[in-house]
């Protein structure tokens, strides 16, 4: 492919990137479009935080039977002391901003945005090509069941030993089971939407009978596997901070590269902005569909293998996560931007790990988070709505649903 071609594709596929295109200046330019990027995902937060607001003001008629103006504050000062150690009323009352060991909330952050992160650039992976990869949670539960089963077998093993080849067969399992709706896709036209939903109830009934009738460890009052040993990612920092997240935080420059640097990740992103002409240019769709659903399921798989290796150390029967549909939400939130997908996964932790103070001090259902979680998805959805409230001006490229599977999903990329 022609220097001009592939400047063409190159622009076409980095609209959701805050990167200066050729020839631009690296200075202000770069910051436009970065702000362009961020602007309407920050909007979609701040009215989320609103409607959560007027939603927890309005249940403290049922909590305590008359409405508390300033139930709001209680619960989002306490999700800020849950999440990042700080507390507003600690500093309005003169004992501080932060509490005594800012360290431990803001571990649990970053902790639990590891996941989130991971699973999220599975997402954004798959709208480079064009594809919708919801079956996120079956990649993870898959691997996350595989490399706790491979732990508890090598358990007795070396750590040198025991945790390579449970991360790997964990990692290998989820990319196995992303391969399968990229199979289908490719060589019969299924649609990977329904491939994958279809998947994710597999997965999770599987686990629960492998778990159950196989694999179910001895003296314990619940079904579940066994410890998995020596296999256990060790702890880095803090309480919680294991080396899984520092894996999957490696992965953010790791995708960068690998999606703008190399030839196969310019391929990946041609065949998501116009599959014909990348046939037309020699590339093969069938085979990076293949292959891009595959790596999805690596990434979502690396983010089961690091939830059960890092902080649960076995998989029980009844275990169950919503991290495919976070996932969705992160990757949107983060315009399929790896930079991007680290602070949206960055933001779930703080909620995830702020959620249980906000409960035991505002009395109110850890579920809110949920529904912040939703409304955020809700208003990125709804760009042109976020757009209008804050009279924010488009921009040529940046227009609604900037990801790249709206350029060309629907399209026939199987022939």
């Amino acid at each position: 492919m022609s220097e001009q071609a592939r400047a063409v594709v190159d622009e076409r596929t980095t609209d959701s990137s805050p990167q200066p295109q050729a020839g631009s200046d690296g200075g202000p330019g770069l910051l436009r479009r970065t702000w362009s990027a961020a602007v309407v995902p920050l909007a979609s937060v701040l009215l989320a935080l609103v409607v959560g607001a007027l939603i927890i003001t309005a249940s403290s008629v049922v909590i305590d039977g008359s409405l508390d103006f300033w139930l709001w504050a209680v619960a989002y000062d306490a999700l800020l002391e849950g999440g990042l150690g700080i507390s507003i009323s600690g500093l309005l009352s003169g004992s501080g901003l932060f509490v005594a060991d800012p360290l431990i909330p803001i571990t649990n952050t970053v902790t639990n945005s590891a996941p989130l992160l991971l699973a999220g650039l599975s997402v954004a992976l798959g709208f480079k090509a064009g594809l919708f990869n919801i079956g996120a949670t079956g990649q993870f539960l898959m691997a996350g069941l595989t490399a706790a089963l491979v732990g508890a077998a090598a358990a007795e093993l070396s750590f040198i030993v025991a945790i390579p080849l449970a991360l790997l067969a964990g990692v290998a399992a989820g990319a196995a089971y992303g391969f399968i709706p990229g199979l289908l896709k490719a060589t019969t036209g299924a649609h990977e939407v329904v491939v994958t939903i279809m998947l994710n109830y597999i997965a999770s009934f599987t686990a629960v009978s492998l778990v159950i009738n196989l694999f179910a460890a001895d003296g314990f009052s619940f079904d579940r596997t066994a410890d998995v040993g020596n296999a256990a990612l060790p702890v880095v920092l803090g309480r919680d901070l294991h080396v899984g997240v520092i894996i999957a935080y490696a992965f953010v420059p790791i995708f960068w590269w690998f999606v703008w640097k190399t030839t196969l990740g310019f391929e990946i992103r041609t065949v998501g902005a116009n599959p014909s002409a990348a046939r037309y240019a020699g590339m093969s769709p069938r085979r990076l569909i293949m292959l891009t659903m595959s790596l999805c399921g690596l990434l979502a798989g690396l983010a089961g293998v690091i939830t059960f290796l890092g902080e649960i150390g076995y998989y029980p029967a009844t275990f169950g996560t919503a991290i495919g549909f976070d996932a969705i939400a992160v990757a949107l939130l983060g315009r399929g931007h790896p930079v991007g997908v680290m602070l949206g996964a960055l933001l779930f932790g703080f909620f995830r790990a702020g959620a249980p103070l906000m409960q035991i001090r505002a009395d109110i259902p850890i579920e809110i988070i949920d529904v912040l979680i939703a409304t955020i998805l809700f208003f990125l959805a709804a760009e042109v709505l976020v757009r209008y409230i804050f009279r924010i001006r488009g921009e040529r490229g940046m227009t609604a649903g900037t990801q790249q599977f709206t350029k060309s999903y629907g399209k026939e990329t199987a022939v």
